[in-house]
């Protein structure tokens, strides 16, 4: 079978497999819903091959992975965030009044033939950002994947400005909780799916071609083995690590163990908040006037490995991996930290960290439900 897909050019991976690959916000999507161009871009962008399904997905800035998907009976688009640190798929809503509702398409249950109901509620609380909302069920499709009577949330209050943002027209819950009924564990129940595993591959530097792939792996991303670590049943992918090292020497921060979960809705790598300074200050960073962490663009190729020891993988991520390349408002090179404080300092007894965006882009990542557990893979 090996032979025989890579004959192909893995155009056909398996059957229920679907693959989701990511494209660059700042070079294909900037400006097109504003432009009426969002329809135009759909149709360009999604087709399937071989039981392949493929559609784009945007990468906002590297801070946000987004993926478009239809909800209701006909289908209603909106990009959602996939988020594999919360559980709840919600949409933006004709209910809502907020201000941050009115930049953003709004699904209208009205207008679904497939849309129930029974009018429960719901409130989720982020590190950054709330709503309030009604839960419904109603068709959900990625690419051409069409999931039931999935359960949905729609929101009714947003508070703040968070989700103004331009691409939050939702947010796709991905954690590891089977009682929620993830869009993951309707795929599984509905035998949707090969395997009950999706994985991730998350481009950098406004690179197109990033991909979630629901029922299997894409071996096209990566090289060689993945790193197999367990993690807690019923939870947000949270596991323990042993190890944790700067210029491959320990901290000791991890004597007994250090907590983390993993993280697809962070863009940041979260180190405990005990931690923070003192790391930095081995890496040689330094606050600027606004209270971030920021490095002397000149030294930023010199400075050292920091090194995750898992289940007895060394997981590294050099200095282009944890430091993000901007510019200040004058267009000079601004080199900023891409770790900050967790918002707990401990989880089970144990100092706690958030594998986000930062650090997933090093590798190749897969999310096993089957087995509780995740992966980690050198990228191809």
């Amino acid at each position: 079978m090996k032979s025989l897909i890579f004959s192909l050019v893995c155009l056909a991976l398996a059957e229920g497999l679907l693959r989701v690959p990511l494209a660059s916000r700042r070079s294909v999507y900037e400006g097109l819903r504003e432009k009426g161009a969002l329809e135009e871009l759909l149709k360009t962008l999604q087709y399937s091959a071989g039981g392949v399904y493929t559609e784009e997905l945007i990468n906002q800035y590297d801070m946000s992975y987004f993926g478009v998907i239809n909800v209701g009976t006909p289908p209603q688009p909106f990009y959602v965030h996939f988020d594999t640190g919360s559980t709840t798929l919600w949409v933006n809503s004709v209910f809502c009044k907020s201000q941050a509702c009115t930049y953003h398409p709004l699904f209208d249950p009205a207008k679904s033939s497939t849309y129930q109901s029974n009018g429960q509620q719901f409130s989720i609380r982020y590190g950054t950002g709330s709503l309030t909302g009604v839960i419904g069920y109603d068709t959900v499709n990625l690419g051409e994947l069409t999931v039931q009577h999935q359960k949905i949330g729609l929101s009714i209050t947003e508070p703040g400005s968070h989700f103004s943002r331009p691409l939050h027209d939702g947010i796709m819950g991905l954690a590891f909780k089977t009682d929620q009924q993830t869009i993951v564990d309707t795929m599984i129940q509905q035998e949707l799916v090969e395997e009950p595993v999706f994985a991730f591959y998350l481009s950098r530097n406004s690179e197109r071609g990033s991909e979630v792939v629901f029922g299997g792996t894409d071996p096209s991303h990566y090289t060689g083995e993945i790193h197999w670590v367990p993690v807690a049943q019923d939870s947000h992918w949270q596991l323990v690590f042993e190890g944790f090292e700067v210029n491959h020497q320990s901290t000791g921060w991890c004597q007994t163990g250090c907590s983390a979960i993993v993280d697809t809705g962070t863009s940041l790598l979260a180190c405990p908040p005990q931690y923070v300074d003192g790391l930095h200050r081995m890496l040689g960073g330094y606050k600027d006037q606004s209270g971030h962490y920021v490095f002397d663009c000149g030294i930023v190729s010199s400075l050292p490995v920091l090194t995750f020891v898992m289940n007895g993988a060394h997981l590294h991520l050099d200095s282009s991996t944890y430091v993000l390349r901007e510019e200040d408002s004058n267009g000079n090179p601004y080199c900023r930290s891409g770790i900050e404080g967790s918002h707990q300092a401990y989880r089970n007894g144990l100092p706690y960290w958030v594998l986000g965006d930062v650090f997933l882009r090093q590798f190749y990542s897969v999310f096993d439900q089957g087995n509780a557990r995740v992966g980690f893979a050198t990228l191809a």
